[in-house]
């Protein structure tokens, strides 16, 4: 079965209810959703173009990647953190609507290239009261993308999955806040690293398709309050 198909196998269980036990991780992305504001973000998975791989253990397709961005470090919401494309789902909008539009204003690519797979379950972001809608795609005719405005994005970029897949470039990461641990599955690629929200879901999303592999989750990675 090919990457696509299992990606598209998941958006089918995920709409008929069937997708499995969620992830605890995803279990505590709650919010309040009677006074929550809506967002979506688009996970899209396709084939690197000239990029290659740097792990060369066959975890996934060496040529499978998907599309991250880089926060502004000068945002007051996330700064520096590594995202989905995503945002705001206007009124009117639909999540799959909200979630192209926003990838094309955030890195310029052409969304009737994109093959929208399905939505999966709404995850919590507690800090700034969001209920996301993750966005499951396939890039059926990939497109440039760029960084469309450096007050938003530092970077986007498509890193390939078998580099987020090897056991070598995952680490917990860990925030102590308020006399409080948090620590949350983390991938450093691309010269970042990849926690919190988008960490979580790549995590789950990854246990869900069966692509995951062990790692060692004693290894932590300390994150600055």
């Amino acid at each position: 079965m090919s990457a696509r198909e299992d990606l598209a196998n998941l958006a089918r269980r995920a709409a008929a209810g069937t997708s499995g036990p969620p992830d605890p991780r995803w279990a505590a992305l709650t919010v309040d959703a009677a006074r929550a504001r809506r967002a979506a973000v688009l996970m899209l998975f396709g084939v690197l173009d000239d990029v290659p791989a740097e792990s060369g253990k066959p975890l996934a397709p060496a040529e499978l990647d998907v599309l991250l961005l880089e926060r502004a470090h000068t945002l007051g919401s996330h700064p520096g953190q590594v995202a989905f494309p995503g945002g705001r789902i206007d009124h009117g909008e639909t999540p799959v609507e909200a979630a192209l539009r926003e990838a094309e204003e955030e890195t310029g690519l052409d969304s009737s290239g994109v093959e929208v797979l399905g939505t999966l379950q709404e995850l919590g972001l507690a800090h700034t009261n969001f209920l996301v809608t993750p966005v499951l795609a396939w890039w059926q005719s990939p497109s440039p993308v760029r960084v469309v405005d450096y007050g938003e994005s530092a970077q986007v970029f498509r890193v390939p999955v078998r580099d987020l897949l090897d056991p070598d470039n995952r680490v917990m990461a860990t925030v102590h806040r308020a006399g409080r641990s948090f620590d949350s599955p983390a991938f450093t690629v691309n010269g970042v690293l990849v926690w919190g929200f988008t960490g979580i879901v790549l995590n789950g999303l990854f246990d869900q398709l069966g692509w995951a592999v062990p790692w060692d989750q004693g290894r932590l990675h300390p994150i600055g309050a």
